[in-house]
C-alpha cells in the first residue's frame, strides 16, 4: 500500500467515524433519553480526530524514516498508519456514552494538531538547514574553504581548475541590495508618514491600494522593465555621458528597479505600525505646543521605530534573495567594482546557474550552490539577530 492510498483510506475512515458517531449519539438520545455531556457534533469531531491525527502522524514519521534511512518504500508504514487510524476511530466510537466529555477530548486533539503544525514548520526549517550543511560539507571536502571565502575570482569550469570565490558574488549582492534600500526606505517611509498623518480618508482609501499593487507585480515584469526601460535610460543619460559605462545592465539598473519593488513592503508595514501608535501620545505632544511635524519626528517615529526596523529588515531580506530582476537588470558578470554602472551578479543568480542544466551533483561546481545558499542564510540570520538587538536596546531606552 502506498502512502497516497493510505491517506485516502484514512480520510475515508474519518468520514465513516463522523457518520457513525452521529448515528450512535442519536441512538443514545432516543433509547436512553439521557442528557449528554457534550453536543452530538463534538462526539463526531472527536471520532474524526481520534483516527485522523494518529494516522497522519504515522505517515509523516514513515516518510521521514524512509528519507533519512534511504531504504526503498514499502507498504508497512502505510499499513500501520491505516491500522492506527482505524483503531483510534473504533476506540472513540466505543467511548461514546452520555457521561463522556467529548468537548474536553476535542480540545486536546486540537491542541495536538496545532503542536504538530508548529513542529512541521520548525522541522522544515531544520531540514533545509541540515540539507545545506551536509552538501556544503561535501563541497568543502573537495574545495578548500580559504579559496571559497577569500578568493576574488569566480570562474566555474566543469572540466576542472575552477575558481569558486564568493567575494565578487557577495559584493554584487550587497551592492545591489544597498542601492535598492537606499531608494526604497526613504520613499516608502515618507509615503507611510503621509498616508497615516497627513492624507485625508478619501486620499488614503485609493492611494494605499495603488501602492500595494506594486507588491503583486511579478518579478519578471520588473526585470523586463529594467531591461527595456530603466537600463537604456541610465546608460544614455548618465553612464555614457559621464564615461562610466556603455551597458544597459548595471548595478544601478537592478538596484533602482528592485527599490521600486520594495516600496510597498516598507510603506505598508510602516503605515500599519504608525497607525498603531496611541492617539493619546499625539494629543499629549500637541498639548505641550509641538507642531505636527515635531510630533511625528519626536513622538510618533520613536514609538513606531521597532516596527519600522522590522519593515526595513523584511525589505532587506527580500532584496538579498531576489533573482529575476538581477538576471535581467544587472547581468551575470562576477566582479569587484565600485562603479554602479557596470554589470554584476549576485549569489542567488549563481545558485540557479550552477544547478540548472545537465550537471553532476558530485562535482564541486554543483555543490558550490549549497555553500552559497548556506552563506546567504547565515548572512540573513545575522542581519535578523542584529536588528533584534537594536530593537530591544531601543525599547529599553524608550521604556
Amino acid at each position: 500500500m502506498s502512502l497516497t492510498l493510505a491517506i485516502f483510506v484514512i480520510c475515508t475512515i474519518a468520514i465513516t467515524g463522523w457518520v457513525s458517531a452521529l448515528i450512535r449519539v442519536r441512538k443514545l438520545q432516543h433509547l436512553q433519553a439521557a442528557r449528554l455531556a457534550a453536543l452530538p457534533k463534538q462526539y463526531a469531531v472527536n471520532a474524526v480526530l481520534s483516527g485522523f491525527i494518529p494516522g497522519i502522524s504515522v505517515i509523516l514519521g514513515s516518510a521521514l524514516a524512509l528519507r533519512f534511512s534511504g531504504a526503498a518504500p514499502s507498504g508497512f508504514g502505510a499499513f500501520c498508519a491505516v491500522a492506527v487510524a482505524a483503531l483510534g476511530t473504533v476506540v472513540a466510537l466505543a467511548r461514546i456514552t452520555p457521561d463522556f466529555r467529548a468537548r474536553v477530548h476535542v480540545e486536546s486533539w486540537i491542541k495536538t494538531l496545532l503542536i504538530i503544525a508548529s513542529s512541521i514548520a520548525i522541522l522544515t526549517t531544520v531540514g533545509i538547514v541540515l540539507s545545506m550543511v551536509f552538501e556544503s560539507v561535501n563541497f568543502f571536502q573537495q574545495y578548500g574553504w580559504t579559496g571559497f571565502f577569500f578568493s576574488a575570482e569566480w570562474s566555474p569550469n566543469f572540466r576542472g581548475n575552477s575558481a569558486l570565490g564568493i567575494l565578487p558574488l557577495l559584493w554584487g549582492t550587497l551592492y545591489i541590495s544597498f542601492i535598492a534600500l537606499l531608494f526604497a526606505v526613504p520613499v516608502g517611509l515618507f509615503a507611510a508618514i503621509y498616508l497615516s498623518e497627513y492624507a485625508s480618508h478619501r486620499m488614503r482609501a485609493w492611494a494605499k491600494p495603488v501602492i500595494e499593487i506594486l507588491a503583486g507585480v511579478p518579478t519578471i515584469v520588473y526585470g523586463l522593465f529594467a531591461l527595456i526601460t530603466v537600463g537604456p535610460l541610465l546608460r544614455d543619460y548618465f553612464a555614457a555621458p559621464m564615461g562610466l559605462g556603455q551597458s544597459a545592465s548595471s548595478v544601478m539598473t537592478a538596484g533602482l528597479v528592485m527599490g521600486i519593488m520594495l516600496i510597498p513592503f516598507v510603506s505598508s508595514l510602516s503605515d500599519d505600525i504608525i497607525n498603531a501608535v496611541p492617539q493619546a501620545m499625539r494629543d499629549g505632544s500637541y498639548g505641550l505646543g509641538a507642531t505636527q511635524s515635531e510630533t511625528i519626528r519626536q513622538v510618533v517615529l520613536p514609538a513606531a521605530l521597532p516596527g519600522i526596523v522590522g519593515a526595513i529588515l523584511l525589505a532587506a531580506s527580500r532584496a538579498i534573495g531576489e533573482t529575476m530582476i538581477v538576471v535581467l537588470g544587472a547581468g551575470a558578470a562576477a566582479r569587484l567594482s565600485l562603479n554602479p554602472f557596470e554589470a554584476m551578479t549576485t549569489v542567488t543568480v549563481k545558485i540557479v546557474s550552477q544547478l540548472t542544466g545537465d550537471t553532476d551533483f558530485a562535482a564541486p561546481e554543483t555543490l558550490v550552490a549549497f555553500a552559497l545558499g548556506l552563506t546567504l542564510f547565515v548572512i540573513t540570520l545575522g542581519l535578523n539577530v542584529f536588528a533584534l538587538y537594536i530593537v530591544r536596546k531601543y525599547r529599553e531606552q524608550y521604556e
